[in-house]
């Protein structure tokens, strides 16, 4: 596996080595030991989750504030998102800044977004499985979100407007300068 810092060094791309012959294909997506090492700390993933979406659906901008914060590894089983990663980490070099990376089901890549990122992703294919590992629980009165479509944040999600399907609930999350961030000292 390589691991490359994105334009947020802290938000990690792995690519993994594939190994293909006529019978398929086998690539390692996850090796705790090289994972931290490359990062610089641990992580404890706690559970994986999948979700099977059609083209358009747009999932997010979504975070949890601590003590309930999660750090998430996402990848593409099949189909082509688009996945992206906010930095809303006060203080931070790189405060409202964005990742915008593709992810599917043949580039088998995956985005490390650490805590203090809130994340989302639209499903550019007809449909696509997405699947993601956390390192914290679900804790409903932590999550919160930010409006996909913020001026501020300048996200553009390669579909048009008319193309996208959001949830009544991420129609109405909060903009990026009313949003509960994350308070993080940095040195």
């Amino acid at each position: 596996m390589k691991f490359r810092k994105t334009n947020i060094s802290d938000v990690i791309l792995c690519e993994p080595h594939i190994i293909s012959d006529e019978r398929g294909y086998f690539f390692e997506s996850f090796k705790k030991e090289a994972f931290e090492k490359f990062i610089g700390s641990s992580v404890n993933f706690c559970q994986d989750n999948e979700a099977k979406s059609t083209k358009g659906v747009l999932r997010g901008l979504h975070y949890q504030l601590p003590p309930f914060a999660q750090a998430k590894l996402v990848r593409v089983i099949s189909g082509k998102v688009l996945d992206i990663a906010v930095d809303i980490r006060k203080g931070s070099a790189t405060f409202g800044q964005h990742v915008s990376v593709e992810l599917s089901g043949e580039n088998k890549r995956q985005l490390f977004v650490p805590v203090g990122f809130a994340h989302g992703y639209v499903v550019l294919s007809d449909e696509a499985i997405f699947s993601y590992k956390v390192d914290n629980y679900y804790h409903k009165e932590s999550e919160r979100g930010i409006i996909f479509n913020d001026p501020e944040l300048q996200i553009d999600w390669k579909l048009l407007l008319k193309e996208l399907i959001i949830s009544e609930k991420d129609k109405i999350q909060s903009t990026f300068n009313k949003a509960d961030l994350f308070e993080i000292n940095f040195k």
